[in-house]
């Protein structure tokens, strides 16, 4: 796979993700934000578990309390979607 498609995949995947758990309403409204967006965006291009990712949110159209335990960015989606 491209380095370019890659990473629309997996921004595809964060943001939906991260709608998912509920974690974009709880986001920093501050100076943080654009620094913590940029590590979990480099995070989830290292993840090995694109496929697992794609299944799981297809499986939970409907919203879920947390990521999934393989999720490297699930403490900090956790915390903002704590956050709401």
């Amino acid at each position: 796979m491209g380095y370019l498609k890659r990473l629309d995949e997996r921004a595809g995947l964060m943001g939906r993700m991260m709608r998912t758990v509920g974690a974009t309403e709880g986001m920093p409204a501050d100076i943080t934000l654009a620094n913590s967006l940029r590590a979990a965006a480099n995070r989830c291009l290292g993840c090995e578990c694109p496929g697992e990712c794609a299944s799981w949110l297809d499986a939970h159209a409907d919203g879920a309390e947390k990521t999934p335990d393989y999720c490297p960015n699930g403490d900090l989606f956790a915390e903002w979607s704590a956050q709401r």
